[in-house]
């Protein structure tokens, strides 16, 4: 459904909870992926997949460069590709889904402005320049960074929090990755829940 009005639409781009559990008043949604970025539970969560005493893993973005620069144990695969959705927000409800969405993502989040890819008639293109997404960059205080990946599906397995088991959110994630595109492998994903 298209009713977008705006010249310049609010749009969310959801690589992680967003997927299965989309924003409000959505008026259009797309499936695309991000150039640059690597997908990884590096980032934790105090207020939804965990406590403050024991906080679960959740997703988020990082450059790719700084993944390489920090992460040997856990290189990102050519062949992957950053996957998600990209939300078009009713503009009538647009400071309504910010403010829902900066409460949300309140745990170590910023809101960057990126570029979403996709596939139209066998060429790559830009669907959205400059649509909005939560990142968990790396000098935030959530920020986990590279974890053994056996290690980190133990405590996927048993972290909980107010929004359920952290381990409910993977294979959420999982399966709705999978069901984005034939192309949306993720083997961070795939290997977290061969580990879990």
């Amino acid at each position: 459904m298209t009713v977008t009005t705006s010249e310049n639409p609010y749009v969310v781009f959801g690589y992680g909870s967003l997927i299965f559990k989309p924003p409000p008043h959505v008026v259009e949604q797309a499936p695309g992926y991000l150039k640059g970025y690597v997908r990884r539970f590096a980032q934790k969560s105090h207020d939804h997949r965990g406590t403050p005493e024991n906080p679960g893993r959740v997703v988020t973005l990082v450059h790719k460069e700084d993944w390489d620069a920090f992460s040997g144990s856990d290189p990102f695969p050519d062949e992957d590709v950053v996957w998600g959705i990209a939300y078009t927000i009713d503009p009538l409800y647009e400071s309504e889904v910010r403010e829902y969405l900066d409460y949300r993502e309140k745990d170590g989040y910023t809101l960057e402005e990126i570029d979403i890819y996709g596939v139209e008639e066998g060429k790559e293109v830009v669907l959205r320049h400059k649509a909005y997404c939560y990142v968990g960059h790396n000098d935030n205080p959530s920020f986990i960074g590279s974890e053994p990946i056996d290690a980190l599906a133990k405590h996927i397995w048993r972290s909980v929090g107010p929004s359920g088991r952290n381990k409910d959110y993977l294979y959420e994630l999982s399966v709705a990755v999978k069901k984005l595109s034939p192309e949306s492998h993720d083997s961070h994903l795939a290997a977290q829940g061969a580990g879990s």
